[in-house]
This record gives structure tokens, sequence and C-alpha cells, in this order.
């Protein structure tokens, strides 16, 4: 007599999707900004803003949405990324409408345009576009690796993107940077959207050219400098962006271009040399061009003696009235709407509401915000660390390098460590082009860290693993 026993195999355990971790977090992040505009509108009109309810019920309605479509569709993405945007979302929404409501502004607006139009409405309204583009990129971007298809087709997009702004008739010039478009009375900047599809195609290049990219001939100095076929790619990138500071008068943009490819192309060859010739590079461009553009050049001066011509330059004025601001922030700050940054003008709207933070928050505002954004580049490189191919390594880096550097030329130019770029600070400043990319920045690479983190499927079971029959004596 026997008896017979079955044995399975238990598969393996599944990883926690953090999703309830992530909605909590995303409660902090619709609360305090709803606290932040409380404040300010006791500070400005001793009474809660009419306001406030329906902005609290709007931007928890928007991250619900976000949050409900993480969770069904990139169940293991990484839990911060998107209560960190939506935090920054919303206190950019706070400090916005809190400018709108300087008279200094309004008047300053109707003598310009013969009419004043708040921002806050409008800023809402693209932050609920992006959170569609977001819901977009989960919805549609299954997997990301099916973007390494469209590597040149990223390219000859990109090209076109930076040179719409350049096309008669259609491209608009704001404040003497020449990188708006004005279509159907809307403002667009291509260039916030033309980071991300060139991300597409460095991450796709890259990853086949990184062997032949690695591959030094010579020694100088500590560094293993390049073959000079090799240096094809970088040269063709700096000439790209130096047309961009020449024809567009746009310094960010083609610090962003230039400065994303050496920090992917060091990523990929992890040769050192790229980032010493990548600096050397920009610098030397940047020198030849502001040594003849005047745009360029006035921002230098304003750089480096903003006071010196404080009464002639627009340029000058904008960085002095910053530091200004910076200084008397002290600390802990002048409090949310209690200061006088508005005195900027226009521009506090764009790179210069970091000015707001300064002058209000003081030095812990300006360190938490910072903070919020470089956990954003952390949780980036986390999940370029976690991607299980090249292709995903190099794209999630790509966007982290570019949000990275974008967020130091904005916050330097307005500091006075480096001259002023005019791009907009990522979710804080006004701005449709810039709130729509970044959320879509933030799908992606939610898509990619899902895809990272996403237990692969066990293999099936053998029949033999399955039963096994054990035969006891009678």
């Amino acid at each position: 007599m026997s008896v017979v026993t079955n044995t399975t195999t238990i598969g393996a355990i599944e990883l926690p999707s953090r999703r309830n971790t992530e909605l909590l977090l995303l409660a902090f992040a619709v609360v305090i900004p709803i606290f932040a505009y409380a404040n300010v509108g006791l500070a400005i009109n001793g009474k809660l803003p009419p306001g406030m309810l329906m902005y609290g019920l709007g931007l928890g309605l928007l991250a619900g949405i976000g949050h409900l479509v993480v969770r069904r569709y990139a169940k293991y993405a990484d839990p911060l990324l998107l209560p960190l945007a939506t935090l920054l979302n919303g206190l950019g929404l706070v400090l916005i409408w809190r400018l709108d409501q300087s008279e200094r502004l309004q008047n300053l607006a109707k003598r310009a345009f013969g009419g004043f139009s708040p921002s806050a409405p409008n800023q809402l309204f693209y932050t609920a576009v992006g959170i569609a583009l977001f819901v977009a990129v989960l919805l549609l971007l299954k997997d990301h690796r099916t973007l390494q298809r469209f590597t040149y087709i990223s390219m000859a997009a990109a090209l076109v993107l930076l040179i719409l702004p350049m096309v008669p008739g259609l491209g608009a010039n704001v404040f003497g940077a020449k990188i708006w478009i004005s279509v159907a009375g809307f403002s667009i900047q291509p260039g916030e959207f033309a980071k991300i599809v060139i991300a597409v195609f460095f991450a796709g290049y890259l990853m086949v050219k990184r062997d032949a990219l690695a591959l030094a001939s010579r020694r100088f100095m500590g560094l293993y400098l390049p073959r000079g076929r090799d240096l094809g790619p970088i040269l063709m990138i700096w000439a790209m962006s130096l047309l961009i500071l020449i024809f567009e008068n746009d310094l960010g943009t083609s610090l962003l271009f230039f400065g994303m490819f050496v920090i992917m192309l060091y990523v990929a060859t992890e040769r050192t040399s790229w980032i010493v010739i990548g600096l050397l590079m920009s610098v030397g461009g940047a020198v030849v061009v502001a040594s003849f553009a005047s745009h360029v050049q006035a921002r230098v001066n304003a750089w480096l003696d903003p006071f010196g011509c404080y009464t002639t330059s627009g340029a000058c004025e904008q960085v002095g009235q910053s530091i200004m601001s910076f200084g008397s922030g002290g600390v802990l700050g002048a409090g949310w709407g209690q200061g006088n940054s508005d005195l900027i003008g226009f521009a506090a709207n764009s790179d210069f509401i970091f000015a707001t933070v300064g002058e209000e928050l003081g030095l812990t505002g300006v360190m938490a915000f910072l903070l919020l954004y470089g956990l954003i580049i952390e949780r980036g490189a986390r999940t370029a660390l976690a991607a299980r191919d090249p292709f995903g390594k190099l794209f999630a880096i790509g966007l982290s390098g570019a949000f990275a550097i974008q967020i130091f030329v904005v916050a330097g130019g307005v500091m006075g460590l480096i001259p002023l770029t005019g791009m907009t600070m990522p979710f804080l400043a006004s701005g449709g082009s810039s709130i729509i990319a970044n959320w879509a920045l933030i799908g992606i690479l939610i898509r990619i860290s899902d895809t990272a983190r996403r237990p692969a499927p066990a293999p099936a079971p053998s029949p033999d693993a399955e039963m096994t029959q054990v035969v006891r004596p009678s």
C-alpha cells in the first residue's frame, strides 16, 4: 500500500505597490497649498479668500484623478513623484494668485495692455491640461521601450520644434528672446516639449553608439581623450545649441540641450573627459556669442554688476530687484503676501517668481523648494538606476538631468550666481507650455519606474515541479 501526496510550488512574494503611501502624501500635497492660500488671503485682505474651497476641491480632484490612474495602470511606480509635483504645482498656483492681487502689477498691465487679466485661473486650467496629458502618457505608453523605435524621428521632431520660433509670422519676441510661437491667440514655447522629444533621440542614439564613444585614443593631463571621429555627435549638438543662442537669443535652452546631452554621454560611456570637454565647449561658445549678441551681453553685464547699470538697463534693474528681494527675506521671510517682489514687474510670473519665494518665505522657504526639486531629481536618478534596459536608464537620467539643469539655471540666474536665462521655474511660474510639458515628464518617469519595479513574470512550472509523488512504504 502506498500514499501519494501533492506538493505545489509557491510563487515569488509580490512587491508592495506603495499606492497607499502615495495617497497619504497626496493628501498633504493638497492640504499644504490650501493653508498657504488662506495665509495669503488673510495677509492681503484680512479674510479668507472667497475661492479657497473651489481651489482646494479643484486641486484635490486633479490629484485624485492622477492617483487613480497611477494605481490602475502604473501599480509599482515611484510613490513620491506624483505628490511632489502636485505640491509644487499647488504652491505655484498660490504664488501666482498672490502676485495677481498686487495693485502695482494690475496698474502696470493696464498701462501696457489697456487691461488686466489674472494669471491664476489660466494656470489652473493649464494644470488640468497637464494632468490630462499625464494621464494620456500612462494610458498610451504601456512600455517606454517602444519609444526607442522613434529615435531618428524624434530628432527630426525636436529640430522642427526648435525652428518654429524662427519662422516669420509664427514666432514671437518676448522680452528679447524668440522662443515663443503664437497659434490661435495662444503663446506656446516649443522648447519645453523639445527637451522631452530630444531626450528620446539621445537615449536611443547613445545606447547604440556608447561602445564607440567610450573608446579613447590618447591620454592628456590625466584625461582619456576620445577619438577624433567620435567627436562628431558632440560637435553637432554644440553647434545646434549655439544656433539656438544666436538666432533665438535663448541662453537657457541652449545650456539645457547641450548639458543634457553631456550628462547622458557621461552616463553611457563613464568617461570623465566628456564632462570636461562639454564644459569647455559650452563656456567657450557662450563667451564667443556674448561678444557680439547684444541681448546676451546685456544679461552678462547685469550679472557682473547689476547696480552699476541699474538705472539704464532693464536687465540690471530686474536682477537688482531680485537680489534685494532675497536679501530682505532674511532667514524666515516677510510672510505670505507681505513682500514687494512685484516691483520686478511682469517677470515676476516667470523665472523671477522664485524671488517671491525668497522674500516672503526667506532662506528657509528657498531651501524647502530646492529640496522638493532635489527629491524629484533624486527619484528620477533612482529610477534610472533601477531600470533594467539601457534605453530606460539613459532616458530617465536624461529627463532628470534636464530638469536639474533647468532648476539650476533659473535659481542661479535670479540669485545672481549666473547670468539670466529667461527660462521658467518648473511647476511654479505662470505658463501653459512649461506646466504641461513638465507633467508629461513626470508621467514618463512614473512609467519607467513602474516598469523597473514590476516583478518579472514567473516561469511556467514544469509538471514535475507542480506535483511530486512521494511513495511511503505500506
